[in-house]
């Protein structure tokens, strides 16, 4: 006999496990009673315990304004199936295809046979399987966000295949399962695109303002009026992440707007359908470069762009149509200071343009002085350089374009900062790649109506040099550095994440505008010759007054005594060491420990040279020089071929660097490298040092352009201001050219000098 208090016991754990598994039992002093029903599935909700409690924000003006929770709401959601049978409720991992429930009546006991059908359930669990729910079993745990979403999509889908979604009666959160929608419109405004957007939780709307607001404070729930917790659909902050991340507000009213460079945000918002878009076909084409008109060249611009820099223009006078900023990011020696200028030209001559401001590297200053006298000479222009500068920035304003160094930039950002300029143009702009450097925040601080860069290699290092130039033309273009790290440096660099590399591409593509040397080759005439024009440095400056001062005083003086037949080794010798310390004063005093001008240039350009992939050939009359080169190559882990007139693998060498690719610089005296020389893989040529004779560097040019080059070939002529140099090159002009054939050494050239021609020389 079963004492009476344990009989409800004694029923539960021996007497219907036993009735569940035996389907004929007889019954003495109890019922059993069997039942049949379609399993009904139940999809129960509820929040995996967390240790501390949390203040949920609620965006409607009740109790608990403003209270925000410290921490973001990183907790869980389990999802949990079962089944009901009848008004029988079984959760499905309680398997067996019978349950058995004990129910007692008074003193009797009923026990309720139930059949379930366990095909049935299974196939319930795999089709939330399919719809992307990852159960283990018949339960899981979910994000929260990421669980929101999943519910907020299948809504339907669940109805429809007879699943009921609930919650614990007994918690004290209960959180909002209906339908949450975001309706999107945008519409192109003057400067910006205007953000129309119908948020609903159910029948509750909310404010995109105060949705972006949560979303970048990293919450995903709040409270709705009815006490409910909505929870930010995961698959909002996917397809709308970049929207909340990049909008910003204008006006009292904090109306949600993008700025105009977001041209590629808007089109794939459109493009996939979540939102509808109001743009001018001129400003969609902008992305494929197709609806840029023809713009005339200024009245005043003396000169003729090749038709690669015609479009150039063109896309520059667009991107300032529409009030945008640029990135003109032509292959090395295209010719970006033309086209900029051409820019500036049909600036001036809309009238009220103002001042623009060009920011260079100081060795740039003097090239794009002669560039603007050259094409545009109707510019007024003031360099603002030296240590004696006058800095009261109010006279900028009787100018049309102010040259200026990075470095006077950095140094005077207190008064620049000042001044609101036309444009702010940064030559070179992969000087301020790294946004950290004082100089990448000083530019940061100028003001001005429009913004361009120029830049051969505006990707040096990192993605990130990309983000601190696009920052400068277009601020917030790409997010905030962290937001821009997490975003796209790091899954491109670390992931090699190619969505990622192509979706960034997208959003700079219509403001970057890069055409390599190769693909505007038939723009191009055969040779493209370049003068670079370099500074001395101050400790070069000194020893080249001291030594011209010597000669120039010993030389006119031998003269005036014997004759100028009787002074040429005099006068080569003094002519030759100007020109060496015009390359560098460690050519004529091996004590000397300063620094050179010209080295720093040219080192410079090679570097650029080699990141873009050229080869090149660099020349000089003089060993010592090549020798110096040798060493900064080295110094700068730079492979590199080398020649002069006492080289004996001559044939080795040339072979070595018309093959493998990864040597990509040949030194070779200009002497050495004469004749019968074939180095058709280089496609650009250094010549350090001029030579008396043009006919001689034109030589050394055709050692890279001769039959059987596929590419044209740039020459880059290094010219030391205020030396001998650009004597020599006014030589050229002039009296050298009627017979160039005629001179084909130093003693010729001297042989031909008046006494004019050496006073000139060594003024």
């Amino acid at each position: 006999v079963i004492p009476k208090n344990l009989e409800e016991t004694y029923y539960n754990r021996f007497v219907a496990p036993l009735i569940a598994s035996f389907d004929e039992i007889e019954a003495h002093g109890f019922e059993i009673a069997k039942h049949e029903h379609d399993p009904h599935p139940l999809l129960t909700i509820s929040e995996l315990p967390t240790a501390n409690e949390k203040t949920v924000p609620t965006l409607f003006g009740q109790d608990g304004e403003g209270a925000e929770s410290t921490d973001d709401e990183a907790g869980k959601i389990v999802f949990d199936l079962s089944f009901r049978y009848g008004k029988y409720k079984f959760r499905g991992d309680a398997f067996g295809p019978v349950s058995v429930t004990v129910e007692k009546k008074d003193n009797d006991y009923v026990f309720h046979r139930i059949k379930r059908n366990t095909e049935s359930e299974k196939k319930s669990a795999q089709t939330l399987i399919k719809l992307g729910l990852p159960l283990r079993g018949f339960r899981c745990a979910v994000d929260k966000a990421h669980a929101f979403s999943w519910l907020n999509e299948n809504r339907v889908n669940l109805l429809n295949l007879g699943f009921e979604v609930n919650q614990p009666e007994n918690r004290d959160k209960k959180y909002f399962v209906g339908k949450a929608v975001i309706e999107l419109e945008v519409k192109e405004n003057i400067d910006w695109f205007d953000i129309h957007a119908r948020i609903k939780f159910g029948e509750y709307e909310i404010s995109f303002k105060e949705l972006r607001k949560l979303i970048l404070k990293k919450k995903v729930e709040f409270k709705l009026p009815n006490g409910e917790i909505a929870i930010i659909p995961d698959a909002w902050l996917i397809k709308y992440g970049d929207l909340f991340a990049l909008s910003e507000t204008h006006g009292e009213q904090e109306k949600p707007m993008l700025k105009k460079h977001h041209i590629n945000l808007v089109s794939e918002l459109e493009e996939g359908n979540l939102a509808k878009v109001q743009m001018s076909d001129r400003l969609r084409n902008l992305q494929s470069f197709t609806g840029i008109k023809d713009y005339a060249l200024p009245a005043q611009f003396k000169g003729t762009l090749r038709p690669y820099q015609k479009a150039g223009y063109n896309w520059l006078r667009f991107l300032n149509e529409f009030h945008l900023g640029g990135c003109l990011a032509d292959d090395m020696g295209l010719g970006k200071t033309v086209q900029t200028l051409a820019l500036l030209q049909s600036e001036k001559e809309k009238g009220n343009a103002g001042t623009s401001l060009l920011v260079m590297p100081t060795s740039l200053i003097y090239n794009w002085e002669m560039e603007a006298s050259k094409f545009t000479p109707d510019l007024k222009i003031l360099t603002y350089t030296g240590t004696l500068r006058n800095k009261d920035v109010s006279r900028f304003s009787k100018y049309d374009l102010v040259l200026t160094s990075y470095g006077i930039t950095r140094l005077d950002i207190d008064v620049l900062d000042k001044f609101y300029f036309n444009y702010i143009i940064l030559d070179e702009s992969q000087v301020i790649k790294n946004p950290t450097a004082n100089i990448a925040k000083a530019v940061m601080q100028l003001k001005s109506r429009y913004k361009l860069t120029l830049t051969g290699t505006p990707l040096e290092n990192t993605t990130l040099d990309l983000w601190s130039q696009m920052t400068f033309i277009n601020p917030g273009l790409l997010g905030g550095q962290t937001f821009f790290k997490k975003e796209y440096q790091l899954p491109i660099e670390k992931k090699a994440d190619e969505a990622k590399t192509k979706k960034l591409n997208g959003i700079i593509r219509p403001f970057m505008l890069r055409r390599l040397k190769s693909q505007v080759a038939t723009d191009l005439p055969e040779k493209v010759e370049n003068i670079y024009y370099t500074n001395m440095s101050a400790d070069q400056e000194q020893k080249y007054e001291e030594v011209k001062s010597f000669y120039r005083h010993k030389i006119l003086e031998l003269i005036d005594k014997e004759g100028i037949g009787s002074s040429r080794i005099q006068i080569l010798e003094g002519l030759t060491k100007l020109r060496q310390i015009s390359n560098h004063p460690r050519m004529v005093d091996s004590h000397y420990t300063g620094s050179s001008g010209k080295l720093e240039d040219v080192s410079h350009m090679i570097e650029n040279a080699l990141l873009e992939g050229h080869k090149l050939l660099v020349f000089s009359q003089f060993v010592k020089h090549l020798e110096i080169m040798k060493e900064m190559l080295k110094d700068r882990k730079i492979p590199f071929a080398y020649l002069d007139g006492s080289s004996t693998d001559r044939q080795e060498q040339v072979e070595k660097f018309n093959k493998n690719p990864d040597l990509k610089v040949f030194l070779i005296s200009i002497k050495a490298g004469g004749l019968g020389l074939n180095l058709t893989e280089a496609d650009y040529v250094f010549i350090l040092d001029p030579w008396w004779n043009p006919a001689v560097e034109a030589q050394a040019a055709d050692r890279a352009h001769r039959i059987g080059q596929k590419k044209k070939v740039f020459t880059y002529k290094f010219i030391t201001r205020n030396t001998v140099e650009e004597k020599i090159l006014t030589l050229q002009k002039h009296k050298l050219k009627l017979s160039e054939n005629l001179i084909q050494n130093e003693e010729n050239v001297v042989k031909s000098l008046t006494r004019e021609d050496i006073e000139m020389l060594m003024s």
